[in-house]
């Protein structure tokens, strides 16, 4: 019984990582006023840079910075769009999410001599123990030695709550996604911070993207992200657009995908056609937002474009 908790802990963190980057780039950019829904694109793209990098340089840790990067990069041209331009911010979110697995099968087809998936990478992310928490005999110990993306992770959503809520620079943020022409009044660039949010949230879901080939797989496919960057987004929701809230919402998803992994494993009691299992994360993501989307206070500008003088 013990160990089965351990392990639905352990494998819940694991999943929750990944989400936990991507949400909270969803976070910064939509406290800013943009609707970010790009993100899977992000966090696609930023899967198999991390992947790429990872295996050519035999370093997991310039994969997972490499992995940030490109998803900043792809999130640029959604603010350009919508920002420079005041294009529709959904239609370019969707944009996004197909530009994002084009360019990572085009590179992988030709870095990868023709395949669709990058090569396993030769190292992943250490764990938190290394090999002293993977030989213990301490199933406490063995439990807790995670991946360090994970503190990472935790260590980002205080960050991120910090600077929200308790410095200029965050006020700055929330005032320009609350009441841009007040904002631009006072001396506030809108412009400006809306890009550095928007980057910023590329950023974020290409961190998530490294997660996942470079913690939690170890190299990239077309279906590594598969709907991650969705239910980051279901998650951003459910947490009331804020950082704590999008980490509890993320932990939560991580739980249903351990429960997948469990309830799939060779020794579950009840046997559930995978197939069925395969949906749950999906059907909580949905089953979420019906329930709390309309509950749910999203910042009073966003979404909407800027128009300077209006």
């Amino acid at each position: 019984m013990v160990i089965s908790i351990l392990l639905a802990i352990s494998i819940t963190l694991m999943y929750s990582a990944p989400l936990m980057f991507a949400g909270l780039g969803g976070v910064i950019s939509e406290n800013a006023g943009v609707v970010n829904i790009g993100i899977e694109g992000m966090m696609t793209i930023g899967a198999f840079a991390g992947a790429t990098v990872g295996y050519f340089t035999a370093n997991p840790w310039l994969g997972f910075l490499a992995g940030g990067l490109a998803g900043g990069l792809l999130a640029l041209i959604h603010a350009v769009a919508c920002i420079s331009f005041r294009a529709d911010q959904t239609i370019s979110g969707v944009a996004i999410n197909f530009l994002g697995p084009g360019i990572a099968l085009f590179l992988a087809r030709k870095l990868f001599s023709g395949s669709t998936m990058t090569k396993p990478v030769p190292n992943q992310i250490p764990t938190l123990f290394g090999s002293y928490g993977t030989n213990s005999s301490n199933l406490i110990l063995k439990a807790a030695n995670v991946k360090l993306t994970i503190p990472i992770v935790f260590i980002f959503v205080l960050i991120m709550w910090f600077v929200l809520y308790k410095t200029s620079w965050g006020l700055r943020i929330r005032s320009v996604g609350e009441n841009p022409a007040a904002a631009d009044t006072l001396g506030i660039n809108v412009n400006k911070v809306k890009y550095m949010s928007v980057f910023t949230s590329g950023v974020m879901a290409g961190f998530g993207g490294a997660a996942m080939t470079l913690a939690v797989v170890n190299c990239f496919t077309q279906s590594t992200i598969s709907g991650q960057g969705f239910i980051a987004l279901a998650a951003v929701i459910f947490g009331k657009w804020k950082p704590q809230g999008t980490m509890a919402a993320c932990l939560l998803f991580g739980f249903a995908q351990a429960l997948v992994v469990i309830l799939g494993g060779s020794t579950a009691i009840i046997k559930i056609p995978s197939s069925i299992l395969s949906m749950l994360p999906y059907v909580l993501t949905l089953i979420i937002l019906v329930a709390f989307v309309g509950k749910s206070t999203a910042p009073k500008a966003d979404g909407i474009p800027y128009f300077k003088g209006q």
